[in-house]
């Protein structure tokens, strides 16, 4: 099941919760900016494709559609992003030299791409949307991007959250379980955290911090109004927890019997 959630005037959350055994649940979100040149942040989970493109339609008329910006090909990211550009027949796809690459081995079209990189902005007509590299990601090529014009910042992967439960916001979220549950995701996401420097990782963290975002939405939180500081906060703990060991074959199979 898909959400089509409005979490500002010109912007629709379509989120879905995707169960992780052993650990909680983890929000999976693409987002719809309603600006005078739209833009569709990420495409969803294949498996949800009609949903996803119900979803989108209760935002938006996919034909006009101007730009779809993928933070990242995973799965969870471009999973329908073959069925969106049949829908969206103007439609470029937004991404970096190397996304394009990881889009053309997936088989996925790229003669509509348009490439940004971080610092580069994007023209979505009414404002420009600028290219930020996040502070933690899974792929080199994950490029987040900031709306100065609302103070949005869509984040990739980062701040996502492993959670007990499905959450309507940030907020709404304990403390200390969100914080917990940001440093487990972090810990599964960016294993390189813990070798990173700590002057490095503290400097790519004030860069969002000068941004002054007073909107955060993330792939994998539920959306986080006035929250940058606790956001960031809560990851600059991660490079020193302890490094995420998953379940091996017999932990697993003990799961599934459970």
């Amino acid at each position: 099941m898909i959400t089509t959630t409005p979490v500002s005037p010109d912007v629709d959350a379509l989120g879905t919760w995707l169960p992780v055994p052993g650990f909680g649940v983890l929000a999976v979100n693409a987002f719809v900016i309603r600006a005078a040149r739209p833009v569709l942040v990420d495409t969803g989970l294949a498996a949800l494709g009609e949903a996803f493109l119900k979803a989108l339609e209760q935002s938006i008329d996919p034909a006009r559609l101007e730009w779809i910006w993928l933070t990242h090909p995973d799965p969870d990211h471009v999973g329908n992003l073959a069925a969106v550009l049949e829908h969206a027949p103007n439609a470029r796809v937004v991404t970096t030299f190397l996304g394009m690459g990881k889009l053309g081995l997936l088989g996925l079209p790229v003669d509509r791409v348009h490439l940004v990189n971080p610092g580069q902005c994007l023209d979505a007509g009414d404002r420009g949307l600028l290219a930020v590299a996040p502070p933690v990601f899974d792929a080199p090529e994950s490029t987040g991007l900031f709306d100065p014009s609302t103070g949005t910042l869509f984040s990739a992967d980062c701040f996502g959250a492993l959670l007990p439960a499905p959450a309507g916001s940030a907020a709404e979220v304990d403390p200390g379980v969100l914080c917990a549950g940001m440093i487990g995701w972090a810990t599964v996401d960016a294993p390189w955290l813990h070798r990173v420097d700590r002057g490095r990782f503290r400097e790519s963290l004030q860069a969002v911090t000068d941004l002054q975002p007073r909107r955060v939405l993330s792939s994998h939180l539920p959306p986080a109004e006035a929250m940058t500081g606790t956001l960031l906060g809560n990851l600059a703990k991660a490079p020193d927890a302890p490094p995420f060991i998953g379940p091996d074959q017999a932990a697993l199979e003990g799961m599934m019997a459970a």
